[in-house]
């Protein structure tokens, strides 16, 4: 079979520019050598923030009461699910001891992680799920502390560029967050603070970008270092997890946000475009793709899109706009195998199926971060409220990873234990294997034992014998 591109892409995501990377490795060096002081002054220079950096009490409870009940009400049923699907991930795991062989006994303990590092965008968007995902799955876990960070804006109102991720004039201060210019609250956004409460956040930082990773990364204000980062951001808090990465964990790489539909004839245009935009509208260099089984249908596609673009309002629409036109791709493939295959080959963050026999697709697809089954469910769902988790691999990650879930903030920790006799085939064993490889030293720990436990026994302690 062969496949058809209807629409190509005119460029391709690229991650981890020089650039992004030489910014952020200085700004993470001099938030580690300067402290929190010098997080203040990047708060100050990048947000025009020069408020308390750990948000207090009183303010958090303030910002619940000022939300309309409707909005309290919708973060709550988000809530409750994105729990109840973490409590089900976490019942899936469960420790357990075996006996291997007579006396060696070994199991797995599932330890949670001591502190996790929650970061939540608050800039163009509010990500108020983010929030709900991040801190309620670490929570669920058992993390015992939970911090989060959101960037807070000094700006009650104005009309400065900072808040676009890839600015024209790249001046160093977007490195920080993605602000949000025209924002009327100053502060945390309140709706963050309050869903992040709600989670179970033990404390929540009034930092954004770079410096809000550093804080993170390095127990500034609160005294409790990640062991873990996790949570989306820009290409900048995507590098600064990427750099810390090793010295501490994170949940993954994560890039520009997808979108790949697969849908046959009998699939509803409109609906596919409508989702394909929805997702275009996180970014410039969001992808959208689709694949179908039907030309038909991909042209009343490509012709449904400046609509579902037209009706957005700015500054979403400009994004759609260059989204679609640059990484949206439409492709015609001849077959549900076919078109199966071009899926897994990009392994998309996002991935709705619009078609017939959606058992057939759940047995077929493998490679995706969440997928979405039949046209009444959509990304948006997953992402706000449905419950599964909405921090997902991007750029390919999902041949090889999954999204956030339970098991990110858990170690499986084995251990095992043995008796005396036990020793007799593994000792012996071990022995000869570490002579082969040359480890002497290894094989005497063996030998050592042997001789204690069986005093005056004569063991095969070499392959050769």
């Amino acid at each position: 079979m062969t496949v058809e591109i209807l629409k190509p892409a005119l460029k391709s995501p690229s991650a981890g520019e020089d650039d992004t990377r030489a910014v952020v490795r200085r700004m993470l060096a001099e938030c580690e050598s300067g402290g929190e002081a010098r997080v203040r002054e990047y708060a100050r220079e990048l947000d025009g923030w020069d408020g308390d950096i750990v948000v207090a009490r009183a303010e958090i409870e303030a910002a619940g009461a000022a939300l309309p009940a409707r909005m309290r009400d919708d973060i709550a049923f988000a809530h409750a699910r994105v729990k109840r699907f973490a409590q089900a991930q976490l019942a899936s795991l469960h420790e357990f001891e075996t006996e291997l062989s007579p006396g060696l006994v070994a199991g797995q303990k599932l330890v949670p992680v001591n502190t996790a590092g929650c970061y939540v965008p608050g800039g163009r968007y509010a990500h108020i799920a983010s929030a709900l995902m991040s801190i309620t799955t670490a929570k669920v876990a058992g993390v015992p502390h939970v911090i989060a960070c959101s960037p807070a804006t000094g700006r009650a109102s104005d009309d400065d560029p900072a808040g676009d991720d890839d600015p024209a004039d790249g001046k160093q201060r977007n490195a920080g967050t993605v602000d949000g210019a025209g924002d009327k609250h100053r502060g945390v956004h309140p709706a963050i603070l309050y869903a992040a409460n709600l989670a179970g956040a033990d404390a929540i930082l009034a930092l954004g970008g770079v410096q809000g990773i550093a804080a993170l990364a390095f127990g500034h204000f609160t005294g409790h270092a990640a062991d873990i980062l996790v949570g989306p951001g820009n290409r900048f808090v995507a590098e600064a997890k990427r750099l810390l990465y090793g010295r501490v964990g994170i949940d993954l790489f994560a890039g520009p946000t997808e979108i790949l539909i697969i849908a046959d004839h009998n699939a509803d245009s409109g609906l596919v475009a409508a989702d394909l935009i929805g997702q275009a509208e996180h970014g410039p260099d969001s992808p959208a793709w689709l694949v179908t089984t039907s030309k038909p249908l991909a042209q009343k596609v490509m012709a449904a899109i400046p609509d579902c673009i037209a009706r957005l309002p700015q500054p979403n629409r400009d994004a759609a706009q260059t989204a679609w036109r640059d990484y949206g791709e439409i492709i015609v493939a001849g077959s549900d195998e076919e078109a199966a295959r071009v899926s897994d080959d990009y392994a998309p963050e996002h991935l709705e199926v619009h078609c017939e026999n959606l058992d057939w697709w759940l047995g077929r697809l493998r490679n995706y971060g969440s997928l979405f089954l039949g046209e009444q469910t959509t990304v948006a769902y997953g992402d706000k409220c449905a419950g599964p988790n909405h921090i997902l691999p991007t750029r390919g990650a999902a041949r090889y990873t999954g999204g956030l879930s339970v098991g990110k903030f858990i170690k499986t920790l084995t251990w095992q234990r043995m008796t005396a006799d036990a020793n007799r085939e593994v000792g012996a064993a071990a022995a000869r294997i570490s002579r082969a490889e040359g480890m002497h030293g290894h094989a005497l720990t063996g030998d050592d034992r042997l001789a204690k436990y069986f005093p005056g026994e004569k063991f095969a302690l070499d392959s050769d014998d």
